[in-house]
């Protein structure tokens, strides 16, 4: 992938206040990209967006919710994005059971709205709509997912997601056609990525935010399920695919816009007890315990227990590779945490993570380096 085709490309990022939105617009900012970002205000302390002064580097930045139509058609007409990854989302399983009908209305709806805009727009060459690995129907089979098996969902938030693939593949066949690419002119494709883990992630109920925020206080671990397995990889292997895939998606329109898994390789899938070992290791000290009382008022909520993706079709089309072992994608995090430990409040973010960007680029082969 030649990275000199973001140089000078207006690109939006619709939900660049979150953990991965932010990552993604720091590398679209590195890669000369014209960034404009389109989200929710940041809605905890401390969080990425802010630490790493993400604003500074953006084009335009529009607070707004996806869940308007009108604002967001209103943004993609102001900035003329020739790209769009969308991934302004309700993202988390748990407070999904507290807010459904929330969690529906952002996930599938503000998908919608997002292709609704792109299809009144004339700017828009390639989308990508960013899902997540809990979007097929998962039985408990233990064989990996494929980007051909159905979608579905146990709880509200996967179902969401689900349907937010749903809706991307009716947008597709409907109004966006490979076949007529030459007369709607857009590449829509759809990324399903594994549990995400890196430097600068805030949010409730993940398990590396709740390792730091314990191994801080010098406090054990609480560990809600940790026989669960699960696809990790480091925030910067599903963001290499994503813009890997931009690539392809502006050289070869028709023939990439699909759906991919982006994911580990399978040594990557391993239990969250094994993560947390790994993370403690890391720290340098530290415990972990198993905290099984994570239930609410109508019972224990539903997690699946095993949970893995093929990404052949990565690997074969796009030649695209996880270039992180599960061990160094945990050092990684916990190395750019550690250091924010350590050095408070003269801790750099953006640095940090600009820093982590520049040493995992020289190592995706994916990439032809900006000369």
């Amino acid at each position: 992938m030649n990275t000199e085709l973001f140089q000078g490309r207006r690109v939006l990022v619709t939900g660049h206040t979150g953990f991965k939105g932010a990552w993604l617009t720091l590398w679209l900012h590195e890669l000369g990209a014209e960034v404009h970002g389109f989200a929710l205000a940041p809605d905890m302390e401390p969080n990425l967006f802010a630490e790493a002064r993400v604003k500074e580097l953006l084009a335009s930045d529009t607070i707004g919710d996806v869940r308007d139509i009108a604002a967001i058609g209103d943004c993609v007409r102001s900035c003329q994005p020739e790209v769009i990854f969308h991934l302004a989302a309700q993202p988390l399983v748990r407070k999904s059971y507290r807010e459904p009908t929330a969690t529906w209305e952002t996930n599938v709806m503000g998908t919608v709205n997002v292709l609704e805009a792109v299809r009144q727009a004339q700017c828009v060459h390639v989308c990508q709509v960013i899902t997540s690995d809990k979007c097929y129907e998962n039985s408990g089979q233990v064989c990996a997912f494929r980007e051909t098996d159905p979608m579905g969902g146990h709880d509200p938030y996967s179902s969401s997601k689900g349907a937010a693939e749903l809706a991307v593949a009716a947008w597709r066949k409907s109004f966006f056609p490979p076949d007529r690419i030459d007369k709607h002119g857009v590449s829509l494709s759809s990324v399903r990525s594994g549990n995400v883990i890196g430097g600068g992630d805030w949010a409730e109920d993940r398990i590396i935010p709740d390792c730091v925020r314990a191994l801080a206080q010098a406090n054990p671990i609480p560990v809600r399920n940790p026989n669960a397995i699960r696809p990790w990889q480091h925030v910067l292997e599903p963001l290499s695919g994503y813009l890997a895939l931009t690539a392809h998606q502006w050289t070869e329109p028709d023939a990439y816009a699909d759906s991919y898994n982006f994911g580990p390789l399978p040594s990557g899938n391993v239990t969250v007890g094994r993560v947390v070992d790994l993370v403690v290791r890391a720290w340098g000290s530290g415990s972990w315990e198993h905290n099984s009382a994570g239930s609410e008022s109508r019972g224990r909520l539903h997690e699946a227990s095993f949970l893995k993706l093929d990404i052949t079709k990565a690997t074969t089309l796009l030649e695209w590779s996880p270039v992180f072992s599960t061990e160094e994608a945990v050092s990684e995090t916990i190395a750019w945490y550690l250091q924010r430990h350590i050095e408070q409040n003269s801790f750099d973010a953006r640095a940090a993570c600009r820093r982590q960007i520049a040493e995992y680029s020289a190592r995706q082969t994916t990439f032809t380096p900006i000369s």
